[in-house]
């Protein structure tokens, strides 16, 4: 068995702490893309390399190279966005993007279509407008999300605070970021790198003190929930941490680790787990408890084959014990026993909402996190009009939604005025389903898109919402979740229902969640086209409708009526070194 490090290992070990050849790359005039290496450090950056792929098999019947174009990513840490900087990114979206601004399900925007040359002034421009887009991908700790509208108490303030510290401080200390994107000064005694060398010394005077020189094996996601709201799926995170709030007082942290959604068609070696708890920790030792987390994973992840490198695969080799272990032996004490908690549901709470401070909060809907003015939709518009009058702020949620957050009670009417005006009001007359729908973004731009994903639930919508409605389940929430292919970015393996892409028009119906985001789902009908999906739907509605009992919700009855047998938990073989 190899235990080669994997070339992406090899490529972050000899980057000078990820700043490779990427300047050369954005220099050349003569292609739109950079080099494939430098590609891979790009993304520690916020952006990954894609190209239109409709538009693929023409240009190459052309003799034109792919039509590349950048994905830009923010770090927007629990989602919050100032009205200034809403109408920043609105910019950015019209002048230098696809005129879009997606939400994404960590609480933050990516933008699609950005051409070569104006890749360095949209980064300047965010970070003009006090954001950033480094470590919004990569193999580092991605964007902190929490609880969406974490104000209705002086405890949920605090615990956003706690997420928002985490995400600053276990931040890149790089200042590749800083010199390429933003013209900075190289420090002092850094040299040009050697032409290909196997390994870069370290710039002098410049430390990676958390991460080193080559990083984590895999992204690494933080997530802190506020129960009993479970809408950043906490326990699919490497990290979830569990605010535990007594008598309105901040208590301190359930701490799980170890969930993951991505898989691999056909490679049993791979899969979606949830995290587990291991104790609870106080406020005042959760960074440290963070730190340690990811510095175990750091030194034990598998860095020779990445499809076995995240956190989650490290606790199943190693066990989960041993890693608890190995943590309270770098912490220098064992974690106290976790606390009791209960979570309700993992979806977005629509409407208004009164925060404990007398301000309000509005939760609009909106399909696939897509901002777009397509035909009579005028969301992008919509938003960039309140941007112009709140005086509050924006946050995103981990189910693509946004909140117009912490509105004065004499400025709804204005804000609801706007609202109706944009036709972002929908949330009121959707169905059950519908609500609570996620789609990633799959074709035309992600390059590991097997099926679509985005583009296709407003086909699909319609008719699920037809199925359910003939036997009177128009408005019941179900868990839907759409997915381009494997890998599990809209968290499709939470889903009652998930369809999981294996090639144009094919899915993996995979059904039984539940809706708090406690337990995964599974197969149940594989590689099948949408008429198949409807048929095996069709009945399993009817008996839902006839069966079920107060308040069920659609994966549990599933379960409980005996359709579906809880699959047993999979872990990684012991073949696998880690």
């Amino acid at each position: 068995m190899t235990t080669e490090l994997s070339h992406l290992e090899q490529i972050k070990a000899a980057s000078r702490f990820l700043r490779g050849g990427i300047v050369e790359g954005l220099a050349d005039t003569v292609t739109g893309a950079i080099a494939d290496d430098d590609t891979k450090l790009l993304k520690f950056h916020g952006s990954y390399q894609q190209d239109d792929r409709d538009l693929r098999e023409e240009r190459r019947r052309q003799k034109l190279e792919p039509a590349y174009a950048f994905m830009l990513r923010a770090r927007l840490p629990s989602g919050v966005v100032t009205p200034a900087q809403w109408l920043v990114f609105d910019r950015i979206a019209r002048d230098y993007a696809s005129g879009s601004l997606r939400i994404t399900t960590r609480q933050t925007f990516q933008w699609h279509g950005i051409i070569k040359r104006k890749l360095k002034p949209t980064i300047a421009a965010i970070h003009d407008a006090l954001a950033t887009t480094i470590a919004s991908c990569g193999d580092v700790v991605r964007n902190v999300v929490s609880t969406a509208n974490p104000i209705e108490s002086s405890a949920h303030a605090e615990a956003y605070a706690w997420a928002t510290r985490l995400s600053t401080e276990l931040a890149p200390k790089t200042r590749a970021y800083h010199e390429i994107w933003l013209d900075g000064e190289q420090l002092v005694g850094e040299e040009a790198a050697v032409e290909e060398p196997a390994v870069e010394e370290p710039a002098v005077g410049e430390r990676e003190p958390l991460y080193g020189a080559t990083y984590l094996p895999r992204k690494f996601k933080i997530g802190l929930a506020i129960p009993p709201l479970n809408d950043i799926d906490v326990f699919a995170q490497d990290l979830g941490l569990i605010a535990i709030v007594e008598h309105g007082v901040l208590r301190g942290f359930n701490i799980a680790i170890g969930g993951g959604m991505g898989a691999s068609h056909g490679d049993a070696t791979t899969y979606p787990r949830l995290a587990s708890v291991i104790g609870f920790a106080t406020p005042e030792q959760l960074f440290g408890v963070a730190e340690a987390v990811i510095g175990v994973q750091r030194d034990w992840g598998d860095r020779v084959e990445r499809k076995h490198a995240r956190l989650k695969y490290t606790l199943d080799h190693r066990g989960l014990d041993a890693f608890k272990v190995e943590l309270e032996s770098r912490l220098g004490y064992a974690l106290a026993p976790a606390r009791d908690y209960r979570f309700e549901h993992n979806g977005d709470r629509y409407g208004w909402v009164e925060g404990h401070d007398g301000h309000w909060h509005l939760t609009l809907h909106i399909e696939s996190g897509r901002l777009a003015d397509v035909g009579e939709r005028r969301w992008l518009s919509g938003l960039r009009e309140l941007a112009q009058v709140h005086a509050g702020d924006f946050r995103l949620t981990c189910n693509q939604n946004v909140i117009v957050a912490n509105v004065a009670a004499h400025e709804r009417p204005r804000i609801d005025a706007i609202v109706r005006e944009y036709g972002l009001d929908v949330y009121a007359k959707q169905s059950g389903i519908r609500r609570h729908a996620i789609a990633c973004v799959a074709l035309p731009t992600c390059g590991l898109a097997m099926a679509e994903s985005e583009r296709y639930l407003p086909a699909l919508l319609p008719k699920l919402e037809a199925l359910l409605a003939r036997h009177g389940l128009a408005d019941a929430p179900i868990l839907l979740r759409l997915s381009g292919c494997p890998n599990g970015c809209s968290r499709p393996y939470l889903g009652e229902i998930a369809l999981v892409g294996r090639g144009p028009g094919r899915y993996d119906l995979r059904l039984g969640a539940d809706f708090v985001g406690q337990r995964l789902n599974q197969v149940h009908r594989e590689n099948v086209d949408e008429a198949t999906i409807l048929d095996t739907l069709a009945p399993l509605f009817a008996r839902y409708a006839a069966e079920r009992g107060e308040c069920e919700g659609f994966g549990d009855f599933l379960v409980r009526a005996g359709i579906l047998t809880p699959a047993p938990s999979r872990r990684i073989p012991v073949e696998v070194v880690a």
